[in-house]
């Protein structure tokens, strides 16, 4: 298969997803009783879709289709742009930021990169501000049976590396409860598709299935202060250490659509 093909169907897979994770979302709003939308924000390379919701304090979803050239410095870092630096890449992103503190943050990453060399990329986790381990054991599970069904071997090895991903170094403390990641895919260029498509489409029932069990629950004052600093702990990861920040801001993208990942609020101790 030609490669303008394979961004055609790529570029269509994510557009989709992306619709659906907002689908889901506003439906989740809708249950609630706030009939609140996300706002679409377009710009050259795609658009990025913000929602501040009763639910969602904060939520972003964006599709980004950039291509271009990589700087000298940051062209050493990626595969096949050792004779030449151009690239062409798209992908999609989410963070939601709940209101509730006994609801996980959930944050999701897909891409497709091209050079002289093609991968898929991706992964998702969710950082508790409380945690309950019902919940755990349920998302790692549906984790676990989504990998298995391509390669028994998948889970232990992408959970690992999520493992060894989400850890803030300076803390001494992984971010949240884990969940898989995967990196610099380019095993199989069809069955890499079909796994990046089965990721999102999890990440997409997994945000409907535990926000809506938590939505109406009480919170209190003191489990929205520890929401807080658990926040503030995830800006400290995303603006030192995540590769997608840092391959966006690298590569041309949109800073607001970058960064929609920073909570509307946080604290530090």
């Amino acid at each position: 298969m030609k490669i303008q093909k394979k961004q055609k169907l790529v570029k269509k897979w994510f557009i989709n997803l992306q619709n659906l994770i907002c689908n889901n979302v506003e439906k989740i709003e809708k249950d609630y009783g706030s009939n609140i939308k996300f706002k679409k924000n377009k710009w050259k390379y795609g658009e990025y879709r913000i929602i501040k919701g009763n639910v969602i304090e904060k939520g972003g979803v964006a599709f980004s289709n950039v291509m271009g050239k990589f700087s000298k410095d940051f062209a050493k870092k990626i595969p096949g742009t050792k004779t030449n630096a151009h690239f062409w890449s798209a992908g999609v992103s989410v963070v939601l930021h709940p209101k509730n503190p006994k609801i996980p943050a959930m944050h999701f990453n897909t891409r497709f990169i091209c050079t002289r060399k093609t991968w898929f990329g991706g992964g998702m986790d969710a950082t508790p501000s409380i945690i309950d381990n019902k919940e755990r054991k349920y998302f790692h599970n549906q984790l676990k049976k989504m990998c298995d069904k391509h390669n028994k071997k998948y889970y232990p090895k992408y959970k690992k590396l999520c493992d060894e991903y989400f850890y803030l170094p300076h803390r001494s403390e992984n971010r949240g409860i884990g969940g898989i990641f995967f990196d610099y895919k380019m095993d199989d260029w069809n069955k890499d598709f079909l796994f990046t498509k089965d990721v999102g489409i999890t990440f997409a029932n997994l945000v409907k299935n535990i926000i809506a069990k938590k939505m109406f629950k009480k919170w209190t004052k003191k489990e929205k202060e520890t929401q807080l600093i658990k926040r503030g702990r995830y800006v400290e990861f995303n603006l030192l250490y995540d590769r997608g920040t840092k391959f966006g801001l690298n590569s041309g993208g949109n800073p607001k659509a970058i960064l929609m990942s920073m909570p509307p609020s946080a604290k530090w101790k």
